[in-house]
């Protein structure tokens, strides 16, 4: 196929070589997305371009919410002032290595890009008090020791499991190195009774690093507001059902939950964080 019928570009762009950060939808608690459309929002990204649909979605399964078609996105967005590259996407059904090779063309041959950062979160067993971890997987060893000053843990070692496909930000991180663009997975945990919701301390710790990292000059006020919602909603929650403020502190104090117990906080977390 060609490069008109991969991908489109539009509009001028001034980067030196770039960070590009991807984002998948579907995720567990749309963590990715919500990161970065808060540095879209916040540092004013423009749409730079797009990966068409056809070849990695199958059409004809296009999902309808409030009689309105879902046609899945696949979008880069650009910040000449910041530096910054973001890719948004729906994660493709078919053709990943094309699919990802696009990607890695827009990135490389027409932005420049050198380094990749994917983000992602996985689900934890801890409550969600206790401060969020930032976990890292690279592609090159050397960028251990750049992302240490960070609090990263950047011991990780991860092997896709016999007889199952790798994520596909692992095969993007895999597929960068052939062309030697350095690459970064990033995972927050997130505690399994926010997983269908939104953590935006999970997304905060993400920011942040981005921030520290890139001097990206991002306003956190929206995020510190988005926290001390969910927790004036989780302090009402405990009010009306003690029981579930216990379930969370031998959370903290690392004892598990049986099965009903875990269903019953998820249950009732998910309802309070929905209302308003």
């Amino acid at each position: 196929m060609s490069r008109e019928e991969v991908f489109r570009l539009h509009g001028q762009h001034a980067l030196e070589k770039p960070v590009l950060i991807v984002a998948w939808e579907e995720d567990a608690s749309n963590l990715g997305v919500r990161t970065v459309d808060y540095l879209i929002e916040g540092l004013g990204c423009r749409e730079f371009g797009e990966i068409l649909p056809e070849g990695f979605f199958p059409m004809a399964g296009v999902n309808v919410v409030d009689d309105v078609a879902q046609f899945p996105q696949s979008k880069f967005y650009i910040s000449d002032e910041r530096n910054l590259v973001i890719f948004r996407s729906n994660i493709p059904r078919i053709g990943w290595q094309g699919f990802l090779n696009a990607v890695l063309d827009v990135a490389g041959h027409d932005c420049g890009v050198k380094e990749i950062y994917t983000l992602g979160a996985m689900i934890s067993s801890a409550a969600h008090t206790v401060p969020r971890l930032l976990i890292s997987i690279v592609n090159q060893k050397e960028m251990k020791e750049e992302l240490a000053p960070f609090n990263i843990m950047t011991g990780t070692d991860y092997e896709t499991p016999p007889g199952q496909k790798p994520t596909l930000s692992s095969y993007l991180s895999w597929l960068a190195r052939q062309r030697n663009i350095r690459a970064v997975n990033l995972w927050v945990p997130a505690p399994f009774y926010l997983v269908s919701l939104d953590d935006p301390r999970a997304c905060k710790r993400l920011v942040y690093f981005f921030n520290s990292k890139f001097d990206l000059g991002v306003d956190f006020s929206k995020l510190d507001e988005q926290i001390a919602q969910q927790n004036n909603k989780i302090a009402g929650l405990f009010e009306r059902l003690p029981e579930l403020e216990a379930f969370v502190r031998r959370l903290e104090t690392g004892d598990g939950l049986d099965g009903e117990e875990s269903e019953k906080l998820t249950r009732e977390m998910s309802e309070a964080l929905k209302q308003g």
